[in-house]
């Protein structure tokens, strides 16, 4: 079975290397995980006033992860924490209060630095959220990917053979079966 997965990149940048990881992941899943990057540069900041008009790029956001099977979140670390492009993407798919498009999907999260711990405290923050989303976050194998830089990559943005690409080859696998195990759970606990 093959499951849609919504990938929320925490950095703009155009060459961003969390944006390579997220492809690299999904490229290593074979036909078990139909993987788009779901934009988020466009989205205005979250302002609950919105919530009776909100603007086209919150309506298409939010389809867009509610017609997702599972949400991987892949990010730097920006000053200890999550980069702001992303938290206001959490909020506006969380929003308005009850109708979160976040609920009870299946999500992994994977932060990718240059630096030695890898994205841990922004790794942590987007956790506290998934978790408080009702999403079933992926425990292991906990991805804080440290000293990735341009260079672990080739000129088509694909990994170099190494550790690394051991690393997210293991990741992308133990997320499609995670992906797999919570919406079979689900159809046994259904038919039950």
């Amino acid at each position: 079975m093959t499951y849609k997965i919504a990938i929320l990149v925490g950095s703009l940048r155009k060459d961003s290397i969390n944006k390579k990881v997220a492809k690299s992941i999904c490229a290593f899943s074979g036909d078990r995980l139909n993987c788009d990057i779901v934009e988020i540069g466009d989205l205005p900041l979250y302002d609950q006033d919105s919530d009776a008009n909100p603007p086209e790029s919150y309506t298409r956001f939010r389809q867009e992860i509610a017609a997702a099977d599972g949400v991987l979140f892949v990010s730097p670390e920006y000053n200890r924490g999550i980069p702001g492009v992303l938290k206001n993407a959490i909020d506006v798919g969380s929003r308005p209060y009850g109708q979160s498009v976040f609920n009870q999907k299946p999500a992994a999260i994977v932060t990718a630095s240059p630096g030695s711990i890898g994205g841990f405290g922004s790794n942590h923050q987007i956790r506290q959220a998934a978790v408080f989303l009702n999403m079933p976050v992926m425990q292991h194998p906990e991805a804080y990917l440290g000293h990735v830089t341009d260079d672990s990559f080739d000129a088509d943005g694909c990994l170099k053979e190494g550790p690394l690409k051991d690393i997210i080859l293991a990741l992308s696998n133990a997320f499609a079966d995670w992906v797999h195990l919570i919406h079979d759970a689900r159809r046994l606990l259904a038919a039950r």
